[in-house]
């Protein structure tokens, strides 16, 4: 594998990482991976006054996730250096933060796999709004999954993915049926009424010749064209080649339809949860992906594409269907107990500010696995568009 630094320096930034007892980047919190009680679902967002804010919920057969799960909530006020716990909201799962018309929001379920809740927020993330009803933040009663999305406004609209999780099969990823949200960017975002839902589009055992698993955690994004697609994270465990699914969306924000012909696009990191952004500047679609190095493959080549967490790249793409990988940014050579995953980023002027679910040693203690993160760690990529090398 070539990379746009020499080889030395990238070996002395590997081995420093390999020799680390925390982890890089800035830690926002850890929770010892002995509690049994895991960090998920990170989310960043900035607010008017340039303060930052970041939350993350609990996983984990210590927490309350399959009842009444519980999201934290922390906020910079130094660009990311230091970070101070703010509030704790509890019924709040795989929730997203976003800011609009000034106004800081949280989205997503209140539990694994329960009914979607939207909150407000008019402190900067010390308090919220309380759902309770139609009227006041109660969105979708049901079973419903996602990740902490991005919340994107396109076309007047803004737009958020979710999956149902009622079936055709009440199994992981066979159960998830893509869709997605949206609401006009004028209207009442707590009132159940202003959000619209596409169809639901279910599992399918015929894709990928049988070797579709499921679909899930989609991005809204606006395409090339103008229109709007959900790319969602495929499961397909039969290669190391990874794929994403791309989901036609109508304008109306109505119709999801699905092309099995050409939806399907090879995408590294695809079989884990990615989010994608569209960066004016540059022209380009940018993301940062958990990818299988050769080196990876080479050691585990039977091993499910899923649990590669260890590496984090930078890559970007001109037409959302052909993507290049121009930097490694985080990486440990531990595949099984070092994670760098579930990331959420923004653009913040020339840099990313990003924000990792990350599984990282204790000392002399381990973490559970690599996708149970113990931390929740910031980082900053610093002039990401001048990194157009491609990783070969």
């Amino acid at each position: 594998m070539q990379y746009p630094v020499s080889l030395f320096l990238f070996l002395t930034l590997f081995l420093n990482v390999a020799a680390q007892t925390t982890p890089p980047g800035v830690v926002v919190t850890h929770v010892p991976a002995a509690t049994k009680t895991y960090i998920g679902s990170p989310s960043i967002a900035v607010l008017p006054d340039g303060s930052y804010i970041a939350s993350h919920d609990f996983f984990g057969p210590n927490s309350t996730e399959f009842v009444q799960a519980v999201t934290r909530v922390f906020r910079s006020k130094n660009k990311g250096r230091t970070w101070k716990k703010v509030s704790e909201v509890r019924g709040a799962f795989w929730s997203s933060l976003f800011v609009h018309r000034d106004t800081l929001y949280l989205l997503g379920p209140d539990r694994h796999h329960g009914t979607v809740l939207i909150r407000r927020s008019v402190d900067g993330g010390a308090s919220w709004t309380q759902p309770s009803t139609k009227e006041d933040g109660l969105l979708l009663a049901g079973m419903y999954h996602c990740a902490p999305m991005p919340v994107v406004e396109h076309n007047g609209r803004l737009w958020r993915p979710m999956e149902t999780a009622h079936g055709p099969v009440l199994e992981w990823g066979k159960r998830y049926g893509a869709m997605m949200m949206s609401a006009d960017v004028n209207a009442d975002l707590m009132k159940a009424a202003s959000w619209r839902v596409t169809n639901s589009l279910l599992y399918d055992s015929a894709y990928l010749g049988g070797n579709f698993r499921g679909w899930l955690e989609g991005n809204a994004v606006p395409a090339p064209d103008g229109g709007m697609v959900n790319i969602l994270r495929v499961d397909d465990r039969s290669t190391l080649d990874e794929k994403a699914a791309i989901v036609q969306i109508s304008a109306d924000g109505r119709k999801a339809a699905f092309d099995t012909a050409t939806g399907f696009i090879p995408f590294p990191g695809g079989s884990k949860k990615f989010v994608i952004r569209y960066d004016g500047q540059s022209r380009r679609y940018w993301t940062l992906a958990n990818i299988i190095p050769q080196q990876y493959r080479d050691q585990y080549p039977q091993r499910n594409p899923a649990t590669f967490r260890n590496t984090l790249a930078l890559m970007s793409s001109a037409d959302l269907r052909n993507w290049q990988t121009h930097e490694v940014v985080l990486q440990h050579p531990d595949v099984l107990h070092h994670g760098f995953q579930y990331v959420d980023w923004l653009v913040e002027g020339d840099d990313l500010i990003v924000l990792c679910r990350t599984s990282f040693g204790e000392g002399a203690e381990q973490a559970h696995n690599n996708h149970d993160a113990n931390y929740l760690t910031f980082h900053r990529i610093a002039r990401f568009r001048d990194k157009t090398a491609q990783v070969k």
